[in-house]
């Protein structure tokens, strides 16, 4: 058997020399991050979620000291999410600000629009765990399979996912750039659910299983709505300007008011309403409107049953 060739005497040079003129800043090419202004970092972003867990539940993931006292535990999660989620709005109102960022009266003001953010998240903390045990209720009163209200915020991926989205969703509320589409693509990867942070959702909000959920920008959920596996609050078109470009924060997802259920795998698309108590079925498709109390089922499909023994013979 002959010796394959070291790699290391490979010369990439002919296609290097290709291969950088993809990166040409010239024209609307803004896909090349290198040299420019630093980004935020993912890595911090899933930090900081699970800091936020730890906040939101002190002791979830099991590492409770029980020598310090709430108090103190709290504190310690409180002020690593401050310091970390201040540097990381901090780095991307700069970033998406590149003209500015050489002046240095630009820097100071970045700062203190972070600031400024931060703390108003803070003043905020109260009112979103407030929530956030509300949805945990709701979890538990709409699962049998659910024993206690703990193993709903020990194991249900659901409640990770509107921890994050919460805050990620007042941050985007805040004009925040960046921070809050990554923090809800951070827990996407995680749980399998996927809310974008521009979605408005109410109180007691119950996602069981969650796996393939997605939730679009506009979408708005009113209060104890509970949705299934593989739900889509989608868009049904792409309204565009004269010139053909996207009209971007136009209403083009879903409004689902109070006490609505919508079982797996329903896709729901367009600006529409589904009215308060309204059940839609599984595998529903919808592009219209739904009244309040009504349930929406598909017809039953046609099953067949083969005698596979028979057929051998």
């Amino acid at each position: 058997m002959s010796d394959c060739n070291d790699i290391r005497d490979f010369d990439s040079g002919p296609f290097l020399r290709k291969f950088l003129a993809s990166y040409d800043r010239t024209g609307d090419n803004k896909a090349n991050f290198h040299g420019l202004n630093p980004l935020p970092s993912m890595a911090v972003i899933g930090e900081i979620a699970d800091e936020l867990m730890e906040l939101m539940f002190p002791g979830r993931c099991g590492d409770d000291d029980k020598s310090r006292s709430l108090e103190q535990v709290v504190e310690e999660h409180l002020s690593n999410v401050s310091i970390s989620l201040n540097r990381q709005i901090c780095l991307a109102l700069r970033y998406e600000n590149v003209e500015h960022l050489e002046d240095a009266q630009a820097s100071v003001y970045y700062e203190r629009q972070a600031q400024r953010a931060v703390s108003a998240l803070l003043e905020e903390l109260p009112s979103i765990r407030r929530m956030l045990k509300l949805d945990a209720a709701a979890g538990f009163a709409g699962d049998p399979a659910a024993r206690n209200v703990h193993e709903v915020i020990l194991s249900y991926p659901c409640m990770k996912t509107l921890t994050v989205h919460r805050v990620a969703h007042f941050l985007f509320t805040q004009n925040i750039p960046l921070i809050p589409r990554m923090m809800n693509e951070r827990v996407h990867r995680e749980t399998g659910i996927d809310i974008h942070p521009g979605a408005q959702i109410g109180e007691s909000f119950f996602i069981d299983h969650g796996t393939g959920v997605v939730i679009g920008e506009t979408s708005v959920i009113g209060d104890n709505v509970k949705l299934y596996q593989g739900v889509t609050l989608g868009a049904l078109s792409f309204p565009k300007d004269a010139c053909g470009s996207l009209i971007r924060g136009a209403k083009r997802h879903p409004t689902i008011q109070d006490n609505v259920t919508i079982y797996a795998h329903a896709t729901i698309l367009g600006d529409i309403t589904v009215g308060k108590n309204a059940v839609i079925g599984s595998n529903v498709w919808l592009k219209q409107d739904v009244p309040a109390d009504t349930m929406v089922l598909m017809e039953d499909p046609k099953t067949v049953y083969r005698d596979l023994k028979r057929k051998k013979s």
